[in-house]
């Protein structure tokens, strides 16, 4: 029976593993350091929060980015739980209106060895401190990445978010990060369709061949303006040749 059991625990521990892989965010209650060989094949990346009361920025660690790198990356994250005092100075910052920062390392997401692939600096993304607080630390992390997969930006929302100054009693609340993460990688804008405009015209071309009613000549379109502009010409000659002659008459019998 106890063997049994064992391989039924361990069945269902593979199922489990299976599922939090094949996500894109799975935050499975683990801290920073433990060990993800076998969960999660990659590389791993700190991420880090701020947050202060005289606003100004002092980074710690939140927790750990694990990214598995390729033309399709895709990341997963460990998050450490907040303290009672970390709770408390959130609490004090949202109270002053201050802000809540977080940051990650610019890195390549699509190198096999990240280590021939290091980028400097970090990219940073903030939320009013009340927000994260009345969201219960509910938020959505979003990495921004370039067609060549250089990470070139972080987002950051919180689930609601805007403040309404709503109460948070329980302490419990403010205690583990509700975090959805996803990597946005560049769309390819559509291209213009010259073959599909071109099979348009040679079929608009061939039915007005078919069609003799299309084929109409330049009088038959425009004949309503070309007469009444012929009879106009014609009258007009008409009148000079005859002015003309009346003069002619009228100079001879002066001249007897």
């Amino acid at each position: 029976m106890a063997r049994l059991l064992r391989l039924n625990f361990a069945v269902v521990s593979s199922i489990l593993l299976i599922a939090c892989t094949d996500f894109v965010f799975c935050n499975n209650g683990r801290r920073v350091g433990d060990s993800m060989e076998t969960e999660f094949s990659g590389f791993s990346v700190p991420l880090e929060h701020s947050y202060e009361v005289d606003d100004a920025a002092r980074f710690q660690v939140r927790g750990s980015l694990v990214v598995k790198a390729g033309r399709e990356p895709s990341a997963s994250l460990i998050q450490n739980q907040l303290s009672e005092e970390d709770r408390t100075k959130l609490r004090e910052v949202a109270a002053v209106d201050g802000l809540y920062r977080i940051r990650v390392p610019r890195v390549f997401l699509q190198a096999e060895r990240q280590t021939d692939r290091q980028l400097d600096g970090h990219l940073t993304a903030f939320v009013r401190a009340c927000a994260m607080v009345e969201s219960h630390l509910s938020d959505v992390i979003t990495l921004h990445s370039d067609v060549s997969g250089n990470l070139i930006g972080v987002s950051i929302v919180t689930i609601p978010g805007a403040c309404s100054g709503a109460e948070v009693e329980d302490e419990v609340d403010l205690e583990v990060f509700n975090t959805t993460l996803s990597i946005m990688a560049p769309v390819t804008a559509p291209g213009p369709e010259t073959a599909l405009f071109l099979e348009r015209m040679e079929q608009e071309s061939e039915k007005k061949g078919k069609n003799p009613q299309e084929q109409k000549s330049f009088f038959a379109k425009y004949w309503m303006y070309i007469v009444p502009l012929v009879l106009f010409l014609m009258m007009s000659g008409a009148q000079d040749q005859s002015g003309g002659g009346a003069g002619g008459g009228a100079g001879g019998g002066g001249g007897r």
